[in-house]
């Protein structure tokens, strides 16, 4: 089957993490997987991987922030499938953690326009490519700080949340008039790098795999 006849999925930080793994197991479903993130070398592994497993990927090496690379890509896509069957909104960056007070506004706003605004461009400029799929998934990775705070992971879990209220409410908002259906996931304590990041003295061997999180993701795309 070529890639054309194939359904075809997107997934953000898909150069590590639960992002390259949702992106293999996609692939291995049988969906052609566009595959996005700022590293290109990581990009190129993950491409490398699906290729040598007999599945089928492109990748788009840009940062998930420029609106109008997104918009370029919507058209390409648009231009070649004519439709999206599958957009996992993965990409999203920790900041540092400290007291709501502490933050630096330049750090904040960056913090949201790559957790939220990101995400927010991504669904307006695949909307009608979401829309125009038979049986489309959008899938936003959240977590757990999302709906319980937890001191100093304010900017953070404030992210999350507006994320996750975004999908929901656009969920809400087409379900009536297509096949499109939304889904926020929390992973839990998965073994990545921004847990690392949060968490350096925790033993990844005791965690959830990216393997086990993207296996999960995967499953809400095929239900």
């Amino acid at each position: 089957m070529s890639d054309i006849e194939k359904p075809v999925a997107l997934v953000t930080g898909a150069s590590r993490g639960i992002g390259a793994a949702t992106a293999k197991a996609l692939a291995a479903a049988g969906y052609h997987v566009l595959l996005t993130a700022r590293t290109e070398g990581g990009l190129e592994a993950t491409e490398s991987a699906i290729h040598d497993a007999g599945g089928s990927a492109t990748i788009a090496p840009f940062d998930i922030t420029d609106g109008d690379a997104l918009d370029r890509l919507a058209q390409a896509v648009g231009g070649r499938w004519g439709k999206l069957d599958a957009l996992v909104l993965n990409a999203a960056i920790l900041g540092d953690l400290m007291p709501v007070s502490h933050v630096e506004p330049k750090d904040f706003e960056k913090l949201f326009r790559t957790n939220v605004t990101a995400n927010y461009r991504l669904i307006r400029a695949f909307d009608l490519l979401l829309r125009a799929s038979p049986d489309a998934r959008v899938v936003a990775v959240t977590s757990s700080v999302a709906t319980a705070p937890r001191a100093y992971w304010g900017a953070y879990a404030a992210s999350k949340a507006a994320l996750a209220n975004l999908v929901e409410t656009y969920g809400l908002e087409v379900a009536a008039i297509s096949k499109v259906r939304t889904h926020v996931y929390n992973p839990g304590a998965t073994a990545t790098a921004m847990r690392a990041k949060a968490y350096p003295g925790e033993d990844p061997a005791a965690l959830k795999t990216p393997e086990a999180a993207a296996a999960e993701i995967a499953g809400l795309i095929r239900a």
